[in-house]
């Protein structure tokens, strides 16, 4: 049974309640324990807050606090995952009115921000150098990845049986728990169930590496659990300094693979799909440096073209 709820209930009891209610079962355990964290610093910064006194100058002042200590977006993400909490309180009357409405999000300036991406020329160099042996390895888990754009956890659950060799197709229906104790999980959303179109040299290649392997175990999980990003994005940094190019981690071989299909003309839609986004608004988020780079060639191709006309 759950703990009735008043309005003179603490505002981080609610929260809790809140959570258990609406939250577990329906999201991923990453994006729960994001909730959690909001829960734990609820009770740092407000630890005695009714729900009655929730305020707009109460509400402003948590932010604030929060913001002391955490960058912009991460205090925007902190306020998003308050605000349907609070907005079902005022529907159910404990809240007299919506203290989340105008409030002003702040946070400390961004840190240096890491190379996310690297260009076509830099990929090309890295690729050159990975050790592709006659058995899979971390290095074909690399390449894979930068040819595919799949997430981390994506790759690590393909099998054999995801190939589709005749059509030179990937299907991406699944990813693998290296989080926790191992074994297969849903997609991260609906859009990321899908099928990636492979080029020839790629087919060739796996083709031959997974002929004789189990259909439905993972190629690249050689254990049950002992599965870490870190292995491979070490492996990663040690490639990329050989090379002297700037070194990303796995992820950004996914955003590397975004900028060179948006860089090629590629449309978003078409490479919103690729990677398996939610929708084209994501891809535009993530990609808008680059998406307005692109604005600005169009602008000076459109001027040349008129320009000839006269």
């Amino acid at each position: 049974m759950l703990e009735t709820i008043t309005k003179d209930s603490l505002f981080h009891e609610y929260y809790a309640q809140w959570i258990k209610v609406y939250k577990e079962g329906a999201i991923r355990k990453v994006t729960m324990d994001k909730y959690l964290m909001t829960y734990s610093w609820l009770r740092k910064l407000i630890p005695n807050v009714k729900i009655c006194e929730m305020t707009r100058i109460t509400y402003q002042q948590l932010l604030n606090d929060y913001a002391e200590c955490h960058e912009r977006q991460t205090t925007m993400d902190f306020h998003h995952q308050l605000k349907c909490a609070i907005i079902d309180a005022v529907d159910e009357g404990m809240i007299t009115r919506d203290p989340t409405r105008k409030a002003i999000i702040k946070g400390k300036s961004p840190r240096d921000k890491k190379t996310k991406y690297m260009n076509q020329f830099e990929l090309h160099t890295l690729l050159n150098h990975l050790e592709l042996t006659p058995e899979i390895s971390w290095d074909w888990f690399i390449l894979l990845v930068a040819k595919t754009g799949m997430r981390f956890s994506e790759a690590l659950a393909l099998t054999p049986k995801d190939f589709d060799f005749p059509h030179q197709m990937l299907s991406i229906n699944k990813t693998w728990n290296y989080k926790g104790d191992g074994g297969f999980l849903p997609t991260k959303n609906k859009s990321s169930v899908r099928k990636i179109q492979m080029d020839w040299q790629t087919v060739i290649q796996f083709s031959g590496l997974v002929r004789s392997l189990p259909e439905d175990k993972p190629i690249f999980v050689k254990t049950e659990k002992c599965v870490y990003n870190s292995t491979v994005n070490n492996i990663l940094k040690r490639h990329c300094i050989a090379v002297d190019v700037p070194v990303i981690s796995v992820h950004g071989l996914r955003h590397t693979h975004a900028s060179l299909l948006l860089f090629a003309g590629v449309s978003i839609a078409s490479v919103a799909r690729r990677l398996g986004h939610a929708s084209m608004t994501t891809t535009q988020k993530t990609y808008l440096h680059i998406i307005q780079e692109l604005e600005n060639k169009d602008i000076d191709l459109v001027m040349r073209s008129l320009s000839e006309l006269s």
